[in-house]
């Protein structure tokens, strides 16, 4: 091999790393000289050893390996000889794909061990500055070998990850059976919470009730969590995406539970994944602010004209999106780059859901039917441009209790009418930007004499300004003002009263790095309170906080 002097530090290290690695040789020659090769490199990068004793370490190496192969190995009775092996016969194309995603898997592992070995680095510099004159050279190599024990994992680890790489040992059918059993590792978790803090003052008239927040109350102050989601969410396989949404602060008549929010799959109907079909409990695509997720949204809630249409935005149901593979990147790039898009629900989506809302059973055996058309343009000067179109049809089952100094107001067994129709246009802020959103339509509602319910007109919307800039270091500062309104039946409370909204909102958010997000949002109108009889209107102010920490 090559001379070590055993009183010299760095001899005995290099005696100890020698013994090492005799003693973690894998069984395969060839996995064992590319770790081998893998491990010296790193430890010369790393100033572990020098470039000299680099050189003989690989001399040492190489010599071993031409004597082992001037030694035939036994060779095996003709009447045992194993068959030969049968030729790959994945697809050139699906094999490489296989092959790029596997060495990418590897490089990554490489970097852990890498990281593990400078650790191991630093733990010899610390002993080496901490072993004083006095103490014995024994003590210090000591210490170095119990260092070195813990490399005989990390240098194993290496002869693992360089195996089967080789484009005549891997194929497709092998990459599906080595990922077979760890699907779970293509999930990815997320989620973000809302902590928040109104202020009520100047209300007059009756209590104040706002349907998406029912935190903020007459003359009061809250602080509090608005929402606490988690989310799971992955490609389980080519033709599986699941997605899993749990909000931890989820309030049902007054108290905070755990509330399913999302729990659907999308399976893919062709190679591109351009055709897919949704089934499960998700949004009912219907108006884009009801889409756009609470994480996004510049407004503390959505507007009350568009979110009546399906409050808490969810239903059970199946739908059927289309969208080309450029277009759903454009979706995914308008959340990506900040502009707050309201993400990829297909070009076109057709379904039907029960329209009963989020976690309740269908209640008359007639589904509601739902169908969405978009389109994000791309302007010559890079601005994004986006219009819908979007309607419902469907019989809803509204909730009916008696009315005090009244009677419990009667409706159809089956189901009251409820239908509309929406625009949407979408000015993504570059830096400027509009939302507007507008809907029509005929849905349950309480008549004048507070003794039917039934279907009658509907309207409403909203336009929201914005303006986002961004500083050097990457901080974002977004002012926006919005202005709602709406009159029409809330189908969703008891009763369906009407409700008329009328309302000015300013606000302003801030983000100084990506995982905190501030928002401070003055709030001035007019509105029913749909919760008590004989549901009067109520002018009030207030004024909201809001950090939302994203993960």
């Amino acid at each position: 091999m090559f001379p070590i002097r055993p009183t010299h530090p760095s001899g005995r290290f290099l005696g100890l790393l020698t013994a090492a690695v005799i003693a973690v040789t894998p069984a395969s020659p060839a996995l064992a000289s590319q770790a081998m090769e893998q491990l010296f490199g790193i430890l010369k990068a790393k100033g572990s050893i020098t470039q000299a004793e680099h050189d003989l370490l690989i001399a040492a190496m190489r010599a071993d390996e031409a004597k082992a192969a001037v030694t035939p190995p036994p060779s095996a009775p003709a009447s045992t000889a194993a068959p030969a092996p049968a030729v790959a016969t994945a697809p050139e194309s699906a094999q490489q794909a296989a092959l790029e995603k596997k060495i990418a898997a590897q490089e990554a592992r490489i970097k852990q061990l890498e990281n593990a070995l400078t650790g191991t680095k630093s733990k010899m510099d610390q002993i080496a500055q901490s072993t004083g004159p006095a103490e014995a050279i024994v003590g210090k190599v000591e210490k170095l070998e119990d260092i070195l024990m813990g490399t005989k994992g990390q240098v194993e680890e290496l002869s693992r990850i360089t195996d089967n790489t080789s484009p005549s040992t891997i194929n497709k059918a092998e990459l599906d059976d080595l990922l077979a059993d760890k699907w779970y590792e293509r999930l990815k978790p997320r989620g973000y919470v809302q902590f928040r803090g109104y202020s009520m003052f100047e209300g007059n008239g009756a209590d104040f009730h706002q349907p998406n927040d029912s935190n903020i109350a007459n003359d009061s102050s809250f602080f509090g969590i608005r929402r606490g989601r988690f989310i799971w969410s992955g490609d389980l396989t080519s033709h599986l995406y699941v997605y899993m949404q749990a909000d931890y602060m989820a309030s049902v008549s007054g108290s905070n539970v755990l509330q399913a929010r999302d729990v659907y799959a999308d399976i893919s109907l062709d190679p591109a994944r351009e055709f897919r079909a949704r089934i499960g409990l998700s949004k009912v695509p219907y108006g884009w602010s009801n889409m756009q997720s609470s994480q996004n949204r510049l407004a503390l809630e959505r507007t009350d004209s568009i979110n009546s249409a399906v409050e808490g935005e969810r239903d059970l149901g199946a739908y059927l999106m289309w969208a080309p593979f450029e277009i759903r990147n454009r979706f995914k790039d308008l959340v990506k780059m900040g502009l707050r898009g309201s993400g990829d629900y297909g070009l076109i989506a057709l379904g039907a859901y029960n329209g009963q809302g989020i976690n309740r059973s269908d209640a008359n055996g007639q589904p509601h039917f739902v169908a969405r058309a978009t389109y994000p343009f791309e302007l010559d000067n890079g601005q994004f441009l986006e219009f819908s179109v979007n309607g419902y049809t469907g019989r809803y089952v509204p909730t009916a209790s008696r009315i005090p100094g009244g009677v419990t107001p009667d409706f159809e067994a089956r189901g009251v009418r409820d239908e509309r129709v929406g625009v949407t246009a979408i000015l993504y802020p570059q830096p400027f930007g509009i939302e507007a959103e507008w809907n029509w339509g005929n849905g349950p509602v309480l008549n004048d004499s507070m003794t039917e319910i039934e279907s009658g007109k509907l309207m409403g919307g909203y336009v929201q300004a914005s303006y986002r800039h961004i500083f050097g270091n990457q901080a974002e500062l977004i002012p926006f003002v919005r202005y709602q309104y709406n009159d029409g039946g809330r189908k969703f409370a008891t009763n369906a009263p009407r409700s008329q909204v009328d309302e000015w909102a300013v606000g302003l958010r801030y983000i100084p790095y990506p995982e905190l997000e501030l928002t401070l949002q003055y709030v001035h109108g007019d509105r029913t309170n749909t919760v008590v009889a004989p549901y009067e209107q109520h002018d009030g102010n207030f004024i909201g906080l809001q950090a939302q920490i994203n993960f």
